[in-house]
């Protein structure tokens, strides 16, 4: 089985993007529109969740009507900027569970070093969707991925701002399960593993640390 990539090439999720990318936005900007583009992007990832046909009376008559079937999602955050995502998909899914993987980049082999690990003891049975800004080496991505199936995790997607191809290669090689949803795939990696164009370091542009 092989993993899809799903750019949202909507109107509204590029013109954001943009803004997004643009090195004048405010940390306060960069946020809200992180929050933005992270509803819209969830709006998609939840795509085809299960339904099941319940009972209700609205105030005319009562009626069959769908609703979401089974126990509820996982939105699980790579800190830590996976937390400017997971703001905007709590408020399309507010009932939705949470778990956090701490993870940082070896600056110099670009490999992932997990620090911290806390998820929900029944991840195995719930869709669980990892989320990150910015998906470069693929490494963290991958890592992230592999620390939920130790889990349990068995339903697992991947959602994103910006990608490099190089991540994606990476990702659907390791995990080729997994469904991953996008804004935007970048032209390339630089040597210090860097997106370009990219947006440049998304947790610094949230929290407003350089």
């Amino acid at each position: 089985m092989t993993g899809r990539t799903i750019v949202l090439d909507h109107p509204l999720v590029q013109h954001k993007l943009t803004l997004l990318r643009a090195k004048e936005t405010s940390t306060s900007g960069f946020r809200r529109l992180a929050r933005e583009l992270s509803l819209l992007l969830g709006y998609e990832v939840t795509r085809g969740l299960p339904l099941e046909t319940i009972r209700i009376e609205t105030p005319l008559e009562a009626m069959d009507a769908p609703h979401l079937s089974g126990k509820k999602l996982c939105f699980v955050s790579i800190l830590r900027a996976g937390n400017g995502l997971l703001d905007g998909m709590l408020d399309l899914v507010p009932g939705a569970r949470v778990g956090h993987v701490g993870l940082y980049r070896d600056p110099t082999t670009l490999e992932p070093i997990e620090y911290y690990s806390k998820l929900p003891d029944d991840i195995g049975h719930r869709m669980s969707i990892i989320v990150d800004p910015m998906l470069a080496t693929g490494h963290s991505a991958a890592a992230a991925v592999s620390r939920l199936k130790q889990a349990g995790a068995a339903h697992i997607r991947f959602a994103c701002l910006i990608a490099a191809p190089e991540g994606v290669a990476e990702l659907h090689r390791l995990h080729p399960e997994v469904d991953l949803y996008t804004c935007a795939v970048d032209r390339q990696l630089d040597e210090h593993g860097y997106i370009r164009p990219g947006l440049g370091d998304a947790g610094d542009r949230l929290y407003g640390t350089k």
